[in-house]
């Protein structure tokens, strides 16, 4: 007899990909939501998942139910969850139905600040090249992949990005420490989620406690250039498990591609930056892990063209370049513009960044920004104070935006319309221009604003 499961909040991005997956595994699926947005609604009404009528509906809870899974969108109140515990039903967060579907198989869990959807990416796409059957969970929509999350019952493994924010409403871990994995990658650790883990020592402490929740006999790979994480790694014993630091590998750049040397080869590759080659080197030794050679993974990486929106190439000419990143973060910040001006040292690099995330909008946060972009030729930060506003925080001036990220000639702009106006008046000849935001600027077309560049 078919699983009954029902989701509250299914139209987000992550939960309607688990209900696309179960739906999938032949599992009977329902759910609701209070708002579904495309990609969602059209995902979930192609497989008839769409729910009939926008809302909660208590009545939808049944007691013959398998399972119920509840969304971060969804609130501690929400009726369909009150239900739920009246009926006794077993409720799960996200995270923890991704381990109760994988707890018998291998699970390779890639943590860290930044990096993580590149690396589980990389991971997939060489698993993918060398015929590997896996089960997985991963932040972006990636090329070859029809959904972010993939369940099945024959797959003996399951790679999972193991985010650091919280599990639900009602389950306040963070998700990470739900996954108990086998196989374990931290890429670094730099403060983020500030609303969750005011001190820079509390964000820490859950890497930490990461790495105490690795299996027995387990392993852990980690990034030895991050000083901080190095001596996390170092310190913080787990259940007798190896231990594997990693660093850039040997690598060239000529004529605008990055070639890894290895022994007496150059293996070209279609992705940049130090960032990504401490990604792939971490990405490797995962897939050595579980028996993929040397070259296997270099025969597969080469064609991988990194995960959507990480330096996604958004349009080029022989003299222009447009790129597009999720980078929020300073961290991410300095690494995705250091990384733009290091392969393209012969051009002027024009960054754009968006003030978007609770962190980035917090006026104690800021600070963290300083220098974060002083790699860019010119650089550029625009934030919205609807959107400050909207997330209840205390206002926040230019003036305080030039402070903090301490640069000089930095453009700041308010209003969305006034970034793309100066964009359009730039003669792009010889440039690169970079765009960051874990938004979208307030609805910027990135196909329409190539064709205003008038390129």
């Amino acid at each position: 007899m078919s699983m009954k499961v029902h989701l509250i909040a299914i139209g987000g991005s992550a939960m309607h990909n688990m209900a696309l997956a179960l739906h999938e595994k032949g599992f009977i699926v329902t759910g609701s939501d209070d708002e579904i947005n495309e990609p969602s609604k059209s995902r979930l009404a192609k497989v008839g998942l769409l729910p009939k009528e926008i809302g909660w509906f208590p009545e939808k809870l049944t007691a013959d139910m398998d399972a119920v899974i509840l969304g971060m969108h969804a609130r501690e109140n929400n009726p369909e969850l009150i239900r739920a515990k009246e009926l006794g039903l077993k409720i799960y967060s996200y995270p923890e139905y991704i381990y109760e579907a994988t707890k018998d198989k291998t699970r390779i869990v890639i943590g860290g600040s930044h990096g993580k959807t590149t690396i589980t990416a990389m991971i997939l796409h060489v698993m993918k090249h060398c015929g590997i059957e896996t089960d997985y969970m991963v932040g972006a929509q990636l090329e070859g992949f029809n959904t972010m999350v993939s369940l099945t019952n024959s797959a003996k493994y399951a790679v999972i990005e193991g985010d650091e924010y919280l599990a639900s409403p009602i389950d306040r871990r963070p998700k990470f420490h739900l996954y108990k994995p086998n196989i374990a990658i931290i890429s670094g650790i730099a403060w983020d989620h500030i609303n969750v883990f005011p001190t820079f020592e509390m964000y820490v402490e859950q890497f930490k406690k990461f790495i105490e929740l690795i299996e027995p006999q387990g392993h852990l790979i980690y990034c030895a250039e991050d000083k901080v994480l190095k001596d996390v790694c170092e310190t913080t014993q787990g259940n007798s498990i190896g231990k594997t630091p990693y660093s850039v590998p040997q690598n060239k750049i000529e004529n605008g591609i990055t070639y890894l040397l290895v022994d007496d080869k150059k293996i070209p590759l279609q992705i940049f930056g130090d960032h990504n080659l401490l990604n792939l080197t971490g990405a490797k030794l995962v897939c050595n892990k579980i028996g993929i050679s040397d070259e296997k993974f270099y025969a597969g990486i080469q064609t991988f063209k990194g995960a959507a929106k990480r330096l996604e190439l958004v349009y080029k000419t022989e003299n222009f370049n447009f790129y597009k990143d999720f980078a929020h973060s300073p961290s991410k910040l300095k690494a995705t513009t250091n990384a733009v001006k290091e392969q393209f040292k012969e051009r002027k690099v024009i960054a754009c960044m968006e003030l978007h995330t609770f962190s980035s909008l917090n006026e104690d946060f800021l600070k963290e920004y300083n220098g974060a972009m002083d790699l860019a030729d010119e650089a550029i930060v625009y934030f919205n104070p609807h959107t400050i506003a909207h997330k209840k925080l205390k206002e926040i001036t230019v003036e305080q935006v030039y402070l903090a990220f301490n640069q000089k000639d930095l453009k700041v702009f308010t209003k969305s319309s006034d970034v793309t106006d100066y964009l359009c008046s730039v003669k792009w000849q010889n440039k690169v221009l970079l765009m960051m935001s874990s938004g979208n600027f307030d609805g910027v077309d990135f196909k329409d604003l190539v064709w205003k560049l008038s390129l």
